[in-house]
């Protein structure tokens, strides 16, 4: 399909954590690894896209019928989410990045902590995040309990616009000259980004730095930020709790995507 299109995948292993990283990041000890973070960013001709497919987006998956989106991971590890995201929405992926829980903590904390605005206090001890209303700057490990959080009334919906959020944010800061120009953190922040990802074998260092490039701009006047349209929710038996696209407005958005064209109307993020 035209442009260039990314899935980034935020999982939730701790293979590489110590138990005091565990306690300290308030990760548990669950064994594998699954995934709370779905994006799928385009670049192209229009407007950088940001898009957040919820983890519970009731899917088919090859050889494991109806389930979650985020168990495609589970069954299969990134070749079958890649997959079943591209079935699912008629968008080819060319580059595939993913980030772990530690990773993504050190990166915030390289940079010195991001600043963030929350309209509401949030104390979620699951999430190991405890932090009042009001603009604040987030730690790494405080990072990781906002984009992990889902103490919220709609759950899952709200905390895929804090990521999106917060990924802007952390960007944005990144590309700031007083990260780059200050080697005590761009240096730090270099080698923590590399320890950080895991790509395809496509994927070049450049593709990484476009990569970054459109993220920042997805978060400002340069591109959209939005979740792919929802339907409702709905009981699966045994799956639990899912949601459900909008079909007719999803099917849109894919269209325009998938052949590089500016999003309907009706489905661009009012400002």
């Amino acid at each position: 399909t035209k442009g260039t299109n990314w899935l980034i995948v935020g999982s939730d292993s701790c293979a590489n954590l110590t138990p005091a990283q565990r306690q300290a990041l308030a990760t548990g000890y669950a064994a594998g690894g699954r995934t709370d973070t779905i994006m799928l960013v385009h670049t192209g001709s229009q407007k950088t896209t940001l898009l957040s497919l919820p983890r519970d987006t009731y899917v088919p998956i090859d050889g494991h019928g109806r389930n979650k989106l985020n168990a495609a991971f589970a069954f299969g590890g990134p070749s079958l989410l890649v997959r079943t995201v591209e079935q699912v929405t008629g968008v080819h992926i060319d580059h595939y990045a993913e980030i772990g829980f530690g990773g993504f903590a050190s990166m915030v904390d390289a940079v010195g902590g991001v600043r963030i605005c929350v309209d509401q206090a949030i104390n979620d001890g699951n999430a190991g995040l405890n932090i009042p209303a009001g603009c604040q700057k987030l730690n790494g490990a405080e990072a990781l309990g906002y984009v992990r959080s889902r103490k919220f009334a709609t759950g899952d919906l709200e905390r895929v616009q804090h990521q999106r959020q917060f990924l802007s944010a952390l960007l944005s800061k990144v590309a700031s000259p007083g990260t780059l120009i200050n080697p005590f953190k761009s240096i730090p922040l270099g080698y923590d980004a590399v320890d950080a990802l895991t790509v395809d074998k496509g994927t070049h260092i450049w593709d990484l730095l476009t990569l970054g490039t459109a993220l920042r701009d997805a978060g400002g006047s340069k591109g959209y930020t939005l979740t792919v349209p929802i339907a409702g929710f709905a009981n699966e038996g045994a799956v639990g709790s899912v949601v459900l696209w909008n079909r007719t407005e999803a099917l849109q958005l894919f269209t325009a995507l998938k052949n590089d064209q500016p999003l309907p109307a009706a489905l661009v993020p009012k400002s």
